[in-house]
């Protein structure tokens, strides 16, 4: 990304990586090395209004893999947007986002206390349009936030900021900030993109085959346990989709050596693993993700699965603690 808008102004790549001894097909960098590249950018387009909320615009967002799972699996648009928090938190290279609640407003501030003073507005800007990216790249009709504040003083021209952002941003105020009205927070989530949706659902069907691959109606059970991300069907609207009763659907599983109980907990399973070992949701926000009432179910199943809690297996880095040997009583052989 940094490339892209670096090459768009006549900057070439090399100039853009100079002193990060990073190649243009380089796949992964440090933070070091990213904060570099920004600085090089910085300095030949800083001048250059927006530049950070154009970045932020421009993001490849992943909507494949467990944070795209976490993200289009939310149930409300709140629980949206705290996924969204959470990704951009982890992956943000300086600053941190902080969430503040009050007077039916949530506001997710940027949190600049790490950040290179020469950096701030252009990694300020940019991870607050982020917001607005993954919004946009997921639901159909974005998340639109009620205000956009800056710290840095108004630039000549605000159109810029106006498309990116969706509204006039303030400028000169105490913080870097994106609000939303928390009666839309509270609103079921919204359509979901079809690429979006697509991408998800593919990453599922992969993780189920990499644990095993199923065909017939046990594969046709399976693919639409993960149809649409957090609403998993029960048997009878499963069976509906598939033109047969409960009954016959039950005798059909069991003449493929399974059942729907059996199918339904292989999913659960493996779509826990992936949430605990690589999100930082919570064991309510996973549960919930699974289609559980309640977390007690979820931990008890998990239990079951695992022979350990969920939280223990996330400690352990996403595996099932070493059984606890007895010590051998002296003398024995």
């Amino acid at each position: 990304m940094l490339i892209t808008i670096a090459e768009e102004r006549g900057m070439s790549s090399a100039d853009c990586l100079s002193g990060t001894m990073l190649s243009p097909n380089d796949i992964e960098c440090t933070a070091t090395q990213e904060l570099l590249a920004v600085r090089n950018l910085l300095e030949r387009c800083g001048a250059e209004p927006g530049l950070g909320a154009e970045a932020g615009s421009s993001a490849d967002i992943p909507l494949s893999g467990p944070w795209g799972l976490a993200l289009l699996s939310s149930r409300t648009m709140g629980d949206a947007v705290d996924v969204m928090v959470r990704y951009l938190d982890r992956f943000s290279v300086s600053g941190r986002l902080a969430v503040e609640e009050s007077g039916g407003v949530t506001r997710v501030r940027f949190d600049a206390a790490e950040c290179p003073p020469d950096l701030r507005v252009f990694l300020a800007e940019r991870i607050l349009a982020g917001i607005k990216t993954i919004g946009s790249a997921v639901f159909e009709s974005g998340i639109p936030a009620t205000r956009v504040e800056f710290r840095h003083p108004a630039p000549a021209s605000i159109a810029r900021y106006r498309e990116i952002y969706g509204v006039e941003p303030l400028f000169g105020t105490e913080t870097d900030a994106v609000s939303f009205d928390d009666r839309f927070l509270d609103l079921p989530v919204p359509t979901i993109d079809e690429r979006a949706r697509g991408a998800c659902v593919q990453f599922c069907r992969d993780l189920l085959d990499r644990h095993r691959t199923r065909s017939g109606v046990a594969g046709a059970v399976r693919d639409l346990l993960v149809r649409t991300p957090g609403t998993i069907p029960d048997q009878i609207a499963v069976a509906n989709e598939l033109f047969m009763s409960p009954r016959t659907l039950s005798r059909r599983l069991n003449e493929e050596d399974t059942s729907f109980r059996g199918l339904l907990d292989e999913v659960r399973q493996l779509m826990s693993e992936q949430l605990l070992a690589d999100t930082d949701l919570s064991t309510e926000q996973v549960a919930a993700r699974l289609g559980y009432a309640e977390a007690a179910s979820f931990i008890r199943a998990f239990r079951r699965w695992k022979g350990c809690p969920p939280q223990e297996f996330r400690l352990h880095g996403g595996r099932s603690p070493a059984p606890i040997r007895a010590p051998v009583p002296a003398g024995a052989h």
